[in-house]
């Protein structure tokens, strides 16, 4: 289940039965944590790297005002701190979104199936690269896109990668997460944000009531978001 996860979630090279048995056996056990349980904590050793397998989990700092910036959200099949293995350790901190259950992997689990295997090295590889990208397309949305603009963008970027895992019901889908969670990964305060979520309601885009997303005309919100998932490399 594990390795499908993963593999559903991210482009991947053609891997043999032996690879996939390999991803598959390098977990070395799951964990569930509970809304907003912190993960990972920011600046502790770690000794392994996590997965998702259900849930929506979230990357952030805190400023010493007490703000928090969300600096990604993942859902299932993606790794949260795969760039833990090199570093030891995160400058961030990763919590529990909703209710998630995870999967860990040893760094030296992820140590042998990289010397064993080029292709598994590629793909774990590609993965951060990707994870990378989309950081960087979250930059441009902070700095350079308006309000409304930002969250009608990562309402398309969730359609597109929750597409990908089956995740999605038509143009719906379930994102459970609060207001509050939406301003902060937009840069947003709560107030701002729920004057934005009415204005793309309004304007025959995208309704999100109660943790589901309703997306009331894909093409006009993804001309509107200026989204391009490109960067989400999906070829």
């Amino acid at each position: 289940m594990i390795t499908r996860l993963f593999l559903q979630t991210h482009p991947t090279p053609l891997l043999s039965d032996n690879e996939r048995e390999a991803l598959e056996a390098a977990a070395c056990g799951t964990a569930e944590y509970g809304t907003k349980r912190i993960i990972v904590r920011e600046q502790a050793p770690l000794t392994h790297c996590t997965l998702l397998v259900s849930g929506f989990v979230e990357r952030y700092k805190d400023t010493p005002e007490g703000r928090r910036q969300i600096l990604a959200i993942h859902v299932p099949g993606d790794f949260v701190d795969l760039h833990s293995y090199p570093l030891k350790r995160l400058e961030h901190s990763v919590a529990a979104l909703t209710p998630v259950t995870v999967a860990t992997f040893s760094h030296e689990a992820i140590r042998t199936l990289t010397e064993r295997s080029a292709t598994l090295t590629e793909l774990l590889w590609r993965s951060t690269l990707i994870d990378a990208a989309i950081n960087r397309e979250w930059i441009v949305s902070v700095g350079s896109r308006g309000a409304a603009v930002r969250l009608a963008h990562l309402f398309c970027e969730m359609f597109v990668r929750l597409q990908r895992s089956g995740m999605t019901h038509g143009q719906n889908y379930d994102f459970p997460v609060t207001q509050i969670d939406l301003a902060d990964a937009c840069g947003l305060t709560a107030v701002h944000a729920n004057r934005m979520l009415r204005q793309l309601r309004e304007r025959g885009l995208v309704e999100f009531r109660q943790g589901l997303v309703r997306i009331l005309n894909w093409d006009k919100l993804q001309k509107f978001a200026e989204f391009d998932p490109a960067y989400l490399f999906l070829d």
